[in-house]
């Protein structure tokens, strides 16, 4: 099963979106000298996470169960995903940069507690579909911008919904601690839609209710939707993603803030896997080829996704 969909920005919007890319970069570029500078340290130079890891031997890292393609489990109940392959090329470059190999263990996090399994220690690395902003930016660290999505809205084929306005009084899942969720609360405050917010664990209970006829309708970002019912196909019932776009979602990597020799080596990684090809060699992977379920979600990159990883690669003069 395909399932082909375009990205489309109003005058606006696309402004608004270039000016968060604009900013992103300069930081970006800023940080590169500190970047090539950094390399292999020796155990005595080590601090913050980088000390850690070297001295446990072992990394921890946060996965989901079902932010499909991003990070979601297999039937061997094994971590998958495009943020999964991003999470394991970092892993090397902190082997590299910490001159030992590292054991990776792999730590269960929800939306709801995800930020918090990253201050506590809990994970050392986030590896899910969370959006950087400079809200969470306050408390967590983000690498480089590796997709980019954006707040709709999913039903079932034939409901008379076809904008947030149709969402008036009716139940509307989201999932517990995500930016959709203050999307719903917040457009629902605005307009006073009357919206009867579900609030549940995670996007798979999301999906369930709207299957289930337990809600109208499941808000969250646009790709893991499609994600969601790409993995469902044949299992019942058919469903749609509707409406315009409700926010705009930068996905990135979560780690510890004020950790700046973490921060280098992230930032070279990215660098680096940019100029190899490989994160478009991983996002052709797990969007445009067949999911190990058998279906494919058909997305081809953005022009924003595909100018941000060039900009990754662009030296300073």
């Amino acid at each position: 099963m395909n399932l082909k969909w375009t990205w489309k920005l109003r005058p606006m919007q696309a402004c608004v979106m270039g000016l968060m890319l604009l900013a992103g970069t300069a930081q970006a570029q800023d940080r590169d000298a500190a970047t090539r500078a950094s390399g292999n340290l020796s155990p005595s130079a080590l601090s913050g996470t980088l000390a850690k890891l070297r001295g446990s031997g072992t990394i921890a890292l946060g996965y989901r169960e079902a932010s499909v393609p991003f990070s979601y489990l297999n039937a061997r109940q094994q971590p998958i995903g495009y943020s999964i392959e991003l999470c394991k090329a970092l892993v090397t470059s902190i082997e590299d940069a910490i001159n030992k190999t590292l054991t990776i263990q792999w730590v269960p996090v929800t939306s709801d507690n995800r930020i918090a399994a990253v201050t506590s220690g809990k994970v050392d690395l986030e590896c899910g579909s969370t959006t950087s902003n400079l809200e969470r930016q306050k408390q967590v660290a983000f690498s480089p911008i590796m997709f980019v999505a954006g707040t709709k809205v999913m039903v079932k084929q034939g409901t008379a919904i076809r904008s947030f306005r149709d969402l008036a009084g009716k139940k509307v899942a989201v999932t517990a601690g995500t930016t959709n969720e203050k999307t719903l609360r917040d457009l629902d405050a605005k307009f006073k839609l009357g919206i009867q917010l579900q609030v549940v664990p995670d996007h798979a209970q999301g999906f369930a209710q709207v299957a289930a006829g337990g809600a109208d309708a499941f808000a969250t970002d646009d790709v893991l939707l499609y994600g969601l019912i790409a993995e469902n196909a044949g299992k019942g019932g058919k469903f749609e993603v509707v409406g315009d776009y409700l926010s705009y979602d930068p996905y990135a990597i979560m780690f510890r803030k004020d950790d700046p020799q973490l921060a280098q080596v992230v930032a070279r990684s990215f660098q680096e896997l940019a100029e190899d090809g490989e994160i478009e060699r991983q996002y052709k992977r797990w969007f445009l080829r067949k999911l190990p379920s058998g279906t494919s979600l058909d997305l081809p990159m953005s022009a924003q996704l595909q100018t941000i990883i060039e900009t990754m690669v662009i030296k300073p003069e």
